[in-house]
């Protein structure tokens, strides 16, 4: 059934184009994203407009995007990063974007995946940008640290989500289990909503800084972008896919002052089985000057994903394909 809707979108599209190509020389490729309003997802509508060149697209040398010819990429809203590992590795999904926490885990059967089968075949494409550690709260609320949360109404983010693997060790820093805060399971935007409402104290969200939801909010109501620092943070440091962080003063409607947080990875991840050309095409499309156009205007963690990190912090291998590039860019030895 997949496979006859794919096939019956290739021939739409290339009746759409004057059928400039057959339909063997197109490709699908998606990427699993996030939540609508978190950082993964307009990142990932970036990058996939950055590697796709459908048949009958200007030439690179015409004024259009660089990309793959042939490849026609899209961005999927998910679940996040666990969500996007089981998709990968399930053949639901062509790539997708994890924290670097749980794309290592996933790979070594350890840590959130202990117990469970190792995604062997998980490989990274790029470290992309780093994502800060959100922790929001409404002023009224009084909640001015993570052990402030006792007993507080706060939102975990969604099951499959990477934000709520690291809600969990950061309340485990501070002393705290899930049964001392009243905890739901709600993507960000819809947590925002909950607090509009006066039903929600708090929630978590780890990504890339200006967080739409969070920003929205913050500009209707008085929140609190409360710092993970202090004890909780070392524990939590100890991880060693984690690095202190700063979300600078201002980023936030009625934010004065710098917070002092955590921050882990976003890898753009994949499967071995992918071909090794496709992904080194790919990588080689990430990283031309359309692209970097294209990353420095349409966000502002665009301008965080550089190529001379896209190798770094990475806990699992590269995919030949991007290892390849690589080594030709002269980034790995």
């Amino acid at each position: 059934m997949f496979g006859r809707k794919v096939a019956g979108l290739a021939a739409a599209a290339l009746i759409a184009l004057g059928g400039v190509a057959s339909a063997q020389d197109m490709a699908f490729f998606r990427i699993g994203t996030g939540g609508t309003a978190g950082t993964y997802y307009p990142i990932g509508g970036l990058l996939a407009n950055a590697i796709s060149a459908p048949p009958g697209a200007a030439a690179c040398e015409g004024g259009s995007t660089c990309g793959v010819p042939g490849l026609v990429a899209s961005a999927v809203a998910s679940n996040g990063s666990v969500a996007n590992v089981n998709a990968i590795m399930g053949g639901a999904m062509e790539s997708g974007f994890a924290q670097g926490d749980v794309a290592a885990w996933a790979y070594t059967g350890t840590g959130i995946w202990e117990g469970q089968p190792k995604a062997e075949k998980l490989r990274a494409i790029a470290n992309l940008y780093p994502e800060s550690i959100h922790l929001v709260a409404t002023k009224a609320s009084g909640i001015a640290s993570v052990a402030d949360l006792r007993g507080k109404r706060v939102s975990m983010d969604e099951p499959g989500s990477g934000t709520l693997v690291d809600a969990k060790l950061i309340l485990a820093a501070a002393g705290l289990a899930e049964g001392d805060v009243t905890p739901e399971y709600l993507k960000p935007d819809q947590a925002a909503d909950r607090m509009k409402d006066g039903a929600m104290d708090a929630f978590f969200f780890v990504g890339g800084y200006p967080a739409g939801a969070i920003a929205e909010l913050a500009s209707q109501q008085e929140v609190v972008i409360v710092p993970i620092e202090g004890d909780v943070a070392t524990k939590v440091l100890e991880n060693e896919f984690f690095a202190a962080n700063t979300i600078p003063a201002g980023t936030y409607d009625n934010q004065a002052a710098d917070v002092q947080t955590i921050a882990v990875g976003a890898q753009w991840l994949t499967s071995a089985d992918q071909p090794e050309e496709l992904i080194y095409n790919i990588t080689k499309a990430i990283w031309n000057d359309a692209t970097r156009t294209q990353l420095d205007a349409g966000h502002a963690k665009g301008k965080m994903i550089v190529k001379e990190n896209a190798a770094a912090g990475l806990g699992l291998p590269l995919h030949p394909g991007a290892e390849r590039f690589y080594r030709e860019a002269g980034l790995i030895q």
